[in-house]
């Protein structure tokens, strides 16, 4: 597959600290990748440098062979959305004025389809003309993602395929609208939208990406397939516990037993 992000000796730093570095991937499109870790990791940091949200100390990273810095902000949008670890909204807009931004200034039948279509896929079809501050911090978040849902689907018409970031996307949901927006994010996919998620729950990783990223005090340290990177081994090494890891029968995916987890002998 084409890589749709190069990311190229990119380091941060933070008041003099290293907080990511000198980290090489490629990208390929249509792929689902995970970022997991530790707390501190530099998982949050990375997706802000590839998403073009800051401004890498060294290194680069092009979106579809260009340099970010090279688009405007009002192309970026089209090509790119991002999903941030929490988003806070001051003024009482509906859910679905909410939803209808990810469009930006386009309006019309046609967004209006997308913007239903993202609440139907969100659940949250009977809440549209509910003040979004008014509902439960996953109702939000779920609000937002279908926000996301629509920008993707305005920069899909233009260019085709674009990146979906997520940041803990999953971290107010409860279990079956865990599945279900990792599920619509697996549907952007399967339609050759990029997705890049960091993950905490290694059995959401595990049966959401294709590849997993491992990272550990701001450097990759795995990278590969769940059966390859969620292992006793690199458990141990990267989070500091010994679990229980097993396979689920074809397609063979990893789990944790978090339960069966305790810390590793220094």
């Amino acid at each position: 597959m084409t890589a749709l992000v190069e990311i190229s000796g990119v380091g941060v730093r933070l008041q003099g600290r290293p907080i990511v570095q000198d980290i090489s991937l490629q990208i390929a499109q249509g792929s689902a990748v995970a970022l997991i870790g530790p707390n501190g990791a530099g998982k949050s940091t990375l997706l802000r440098v590839v998403s073009g949200d800051r401004v890498p100390s060294s290194g680069s990273v092009t979106l579809m062979g260009r340099s970010l810095a090279d688009y405007y902000s009002g192309e970026l949008a089209l090509r790119r959305a991002v999903l941030a670890q929490s988003v806070s909204v001051a003024f009482p807009f509906s859910v679905a004025e909410i939803v209808r931004m990810g469009a930006g200034e386009r309006s019309g039948p046609a967004i209006e389809a997308m913007v239903d279509a993202a609440l139907a896929d969100v659940d949250l079809t009977d809440m549209r003309d509910r003040i979004v501050n008014t509902l439960s911090g996953g109702e939000q978040q779920r609000a937002h993602f279908a926000r996301t849902m629509v920008q993707l689907a305005c920069g899909e018409a233009r260019y085709g395929p674009g990146l979906l970031l997520l940041d803990e996307p999953t971290s107010s949901l409860d279990l079956r609208h865990q599945l279900d927006l990792l599920a619509a994010a697996r549907r952007c996919v399967a339609r050759g939208v990029t997705v890049v998620a960091v993950l905490h729950d290694l059995n959401l990783a595990a049966m959401f990406a294709d590849r997993i990223v491992v990272m550990k005090a701001g450097r990759v340290v795995r990278d590969g397939p769940p059966l390859q990177t969620i292992t006793e081994g690199n458990v141990s090494a990267v989070f500091g516990v010994t679990s229980a890891i097993g396979v689920v029968p074809p397609p063979s995916v990893p789990f944790s037993l978090p339960h069966a987890a305790r810390p590793s002998s220094p």
